[in-house]
């Protein structure tokens, strides 16, 4: 079961926190709780003044799913992957997030609640994956009460969705997919679930945002919503005007455990084909590239030679992996898989997800002032590996108007090599000054930066850096792309001459 994340933002958002799992609320048997209040946030009311026909057709195929596992499955210091991949997201940016207090626990067991809504009359339910995540035994009650086990049928952690199944002695009623794809900002929309376990409860609201990423995984496409969701909401449905499935109610940004209207939830055109596939084999087996990649800015556009930005720029390939072997280098722009193409890393990361291990396929790619294709036999996403993420460390200056050469140079001479414990496959020229006002310094290059290559070239000294420099200038590139190494990681920094 997923933690309540409890974070703290500056200024007017002191105390904010983001919930991975809007809805999964854990508690001890045998012990007491407390839950904060939700806010009080105004509903929205539909063209005819209620959603009462929508919510008659729907509240009967939403279920709450209680399960119950080892205490020690959700101490405070054993978070869901969930959870930490959220807190991992706002840690980056500067937000702390402070670990769950530690609970009491009268019994060698706890159980968490969650919710979860039928696709099929023979008891087929959708939820979150972190709301069964661990579980030894998963309980699914229905709208009349009705108490029954469930079946695990599969889940996928990376999606966190899960689909179960009961036995029920008579057809279940139950909820239809709807179009995600046709939400438009400012679309009404309906929550359903069971906040708080006080029972099932209705909320209103509108779509806030598409499109949110949350750097949890390769499908981070969050639908965000004003509709009130609280703990016990997961894995709830989040429907449309004519009660179709829209939408699963996952996450929430909160300052005390509750509402404010700030949730995310799964867009069902995702869901449903993921759902599709558990419901056949169980699980899903993604696919694994084995790159790092960034942003292809307009800096790196203008270096590399490319017309236009767009692609994903590799900055590094895992040796042993279908990249490598496909013959993948540090400095190629995949532009397009198959005949998908490939806009931003984020496209990358889910074309290459959704590919199965074994599979076959073409990859563009910009090299050398030319597109190529290799061909990739796509690799199997072991739990070691992950697949093909965007890579955005301070080391890129944010990728947004980045350096120009105003830095001091100096050969990777031994002593240097020992002081910055640099091994001996590490050559180049290394940095010894940067000029703060120009735009190295903006691009967040440092004194000890090790410049690997030039323009995908490798450089072995800082005269080869200079020479690879000017080269670039008379080729009439507005900028040059440099392969930085700093403390073991690799990072393109495309510098505009411009700023220099």
């Amino acid at each position: 079961m997923s933690h309540i994340l409890s974070k703290h933002r500056a200024a007017a958002l002191v105390g904010a926190a983001i919930i991975a799992g809007a809805a999964c609320l854990p508690f001890a048997v045998n012990s007491s709780s407390a839950f904060a209040a939700p806010s009080d946030t105004g509903g929205v009311l539909a063209a005819s003044g209620s959603f009462a026909s929508v919510v008659d057709a729907d509240k009967p195929a939403v279920v709450t799913i209680t399960t119950t596992m080892k205490a020690t499955d959700v101490s405070a210091d054993q978070e869901s992957p969930m959870d930490e991949q959220f807190r991992q997201f706002f840690e980056d940016q500067g937000i702390p997030l402070p670990r769950p207090a530690p609970q009491h626990r009268g019994s060698q067991h706890a159980m968490a609640l969650g919710s979860g809504f039928i696709i099929n009359s023979d008891g087929v339910i959708v939820t979150n994956n972190h709301v069964i995540d661990n579980a030894v035994d998963i309980k699914v009650t229905l709208d009349d009460g009705t108490e029954l086990p469930a079946k695990l049928i599969g889940t996928d952690p990376k999606s966190d969705i899960a689909v179960l199944k009961i036995q029920a002695p008579k057809p279940l009623q139950t909820i239809a997919w709807g179009d995600s794809d046709k939400l438009k900002l400012g679309d009404q929309i309906l929550a359903i679930g069971n906040p708080f376990g006080i029972g099932t409860t209705v909320t209103a609201g509108i779509v806030s945002a598409r499109g949110r990423d949350l750097h949890s995984g390769p499908y981070d496409d969050f639908i965000q919503i004003d509709a009130p969701i609280n703990h016990g909401n997961s894995g709830g449905p989040l429907v449309d005007r004519d009660g179709n499935v829209v939408g699963i109610n996952t996450a929430i940004y909160s300052p005390n455990g509750g509402s404010v209207g700030v949730g995310f939830a799964i867009p069902s055109d995702e869901a449903k084909a993921i759902v599709a596939k558990l419901q056949k084999d169980g699980s899903i087996d993604h696919g694994y590239l084995g790159v790092q990649i960034q942003p292809v800015t307009k800096d790196v556009a203008d270096a590399v030679g490319l017309a236009k930005t767009g692609g994903a720029l590799v900055a590094a390939v895992t040796a042993d992996t279908a990249a490598a072997r496909a013959g993948l280098k540090p400095g190629d722009i995949i532009t397009a898989v198959g005949s998908e193409t490939v806009k931003t890393p984020k496209d990358l990361s889910r074309l290459v997800a959704d590919l199965s291990p074994g599979a076959k396929e073409s990859v563009s790619v910009w090299r050398d002032g030319k597109t190529i294709d290799l061909g990739v036999t796509v690799g199997g996403n072991e739990n070691s590996q992950k697949q093909a993420a965007a890579e955005n460390s301070d080391s890129q200056g944010q990728n947004t108007g980045q350096p120009s050469l105003g830095i001091g140079l100096t050969d990777l001479t031994p002593d240097v090599r020992q002081q910055l414990d640099l091994p001996r496959s590490v050559s180049g020229a290394v940095v010894a000054s940067v000029n703060p006002d120009k735009a190295a310094a903006a691009a967040g290059i440092q004194s000890g930066d090790v410049i690997v290559s030039v323009n995908d070239k490798p450089v072995h000294n800082a005269r080869d850096v200079k020479a690879a420099v000017a080269e670039a200038g008379k080729a009439g590139r507005k900028s040059v792309l440099l392969l930085i190494e700093r403390d073991g990681n690799k990072t393109f920094v495309a510098v505009p001459f411009a700023a220099a």
